[in-house]
């Protein structure tokens, strides 16, 4: 027994609540390390300070995403020379105890080649004993490749792929002409792409909060206007409003403000059977 790896059967693993997961509710797990990355000026760093102040204040991340276990959050920037960082910043994580590392940027935390997985390894392994010691959540956040947009999100990151198989959280952030989306990738959980975000002020400052999803317009598609006049003009019959709805595939609210329209120009009356066209 004494030459064996330590080892414990999976029924004797502690069962953790859901609750205790996560750090930030469905954005970063609970003692998760991982990349905040995109493309410069995709608000990257927005980012990481919304999640800093979450953590730290107990206030929704983006307005949305709750925060489970709030606490201290230490924000690096990192200047000195490696040898120098790696001493200072595990002395401080000891003596403060944060809930959550940020580290913006990773480049400004290293001297070596991104591109060389060797040179990577080490000091992403450095981090990880690092979370594992003092059981803090680490950020680190870092750019995507110029050029990148077509890649997957993890894959677009700069560099060695060691960053994206490193992350037990990813957000990732990217601008689809004036629209800015962030796709969060989790190790152990499901992951989630689509969110829209943008800036808005808050009093004199700006914080990166969710939004709808933008309504893209397509150029020849009909309006529920021409919807319901097309499909009243296809019918042998007047047609009731659930009968427009399931033939053009729109929502009651849409087929009555579009009848009202059409009524109030005289294109289309209301009849005991449903819905026609006036001409008719």
């Amino acid at each position: 027994m004494n030459g064996l790896l330590p080892f414990r059967p999976a029924h004797a693993l502690t069962a953790v609540a859901e609750d205790r997961r996560w750090l930030i509710d469905g954005l970063w797990a609970a003692e998760a390390v991982g990349i905040v990355g995109g493309e410069p000026k995709c608000c990257k760093s927005f980012l990481a300070l919304d999640m800093a102040v979450a953590v730290a204040s107990g206030a929704p991340c983006l307005g949305r995403f709750a925060p489970v276990e709030p606490g201290r959050v230490l924000l690096f920037a990192a200047e000195d020379a490696l040898h120098v960082v790696r001493r200072r910043l595990a002395e401080t994580v000891e003596h403060l105890r944060p809930r959550l590392l940020i580290l913006d940027p990773f480049v400004r935390l290293h001297r070596i080649d991104e591109n060389v997985s060797g040179e990577v390894a080490p000091l992403l392994a450095y981090l990880r004993e690092l979370q594992r010691r003092h059981a803090v959540a680490v950020v680190l956040v870092h750019h995507a490749r110029k050029g990148a947009g077509k890649a997957r999100a993890g894959q677009a990151l700069r560099g060695s792929s060691e960053f994206h198989a490193w992350g037990d959280s990813n957000l990732y952030l990217r601008r689809h002409g004036d629209d800015l989306v962030l796709t969060v990738e989790h190790r152990a959980a499901p992951s989630t792409s689509g969110i829209h975000v943008a800036l808005k002020g808050d009093g004199a400052a700006l914080a990166l909060r969710v939004v709808d999803a933008p309504v893209i317009a397509t150029a020849n598609a009909p309006s529920a206007v021409e919807k319901i006049e097309r499909a009243l003009g296809d019918a042998a019959t007047p047609l009731t409003i659930a009968a427009l709805r399931a033939a053009c595939h729109i929502r009651n609210k849409n087929v009555a403000l579009a009848l009202a329209t059409l009524s109030a120009e005289g294109r289309v009356r209301k009849t005991a059977a449903g819905y026609m066209l006036a001409s008719r």
